[in-house]
């Protein structure tokens, strides 16, 4: 079996999405394929260089192309929903009031948002 790689035309709808766990700042950029379903993730974190910021993008690198390589978006969120590390804590999400790190937040807004193309 060989995996094909499925990527995003060169100009592409996007969201984003402003985001605070426990105070850190951040926003998720969300890119769509054409049908709307999620093909590419950033994430951008108020403190640029800074550690935190670097493993927040080698995360969204590792979870968009597995997604292009067709892991679909419930069992990427499934994997990474409920990962416990700081920063952790409040969010200014009613729909996500606590998040036990910026990764699980990631991953319960996708599925909020996008998952089973949101529940519809």
């Amino acid at each position: 079996m060989i995996a094909t790689r499925r990527t995003l035309p060169e100009t592409r709808t996007s969201i984003t999405h402003k985001f605070a766990v426990a105070g850190h700042e951040g926003y998720l950029t969300v890119g769509l394929h054409a049908d709307g379903r999620p093909g590419e993730i950033f994430i951008k974190m108020s403190k640029a260089g800074s550690t935190l910021s670097g493993m927040c993008q080698a995360f969204t690198r590792a979870f968009s192309l597995a997604m292009q390589y067709g892991l679909s978006l419930e069992d990427a969120c499934s994997r990474f929903k409920g990962m416990r590390f700081e920063p952790m804590g409040m969010t200014q999400n009613p729909d996500i009031p606590e998040a036990s790190s910026i990764i699980d937040y990631v991953a319960r807004y996708l599925d909020l948002t996008f998952g089973d193309q949101a529940r519809g």
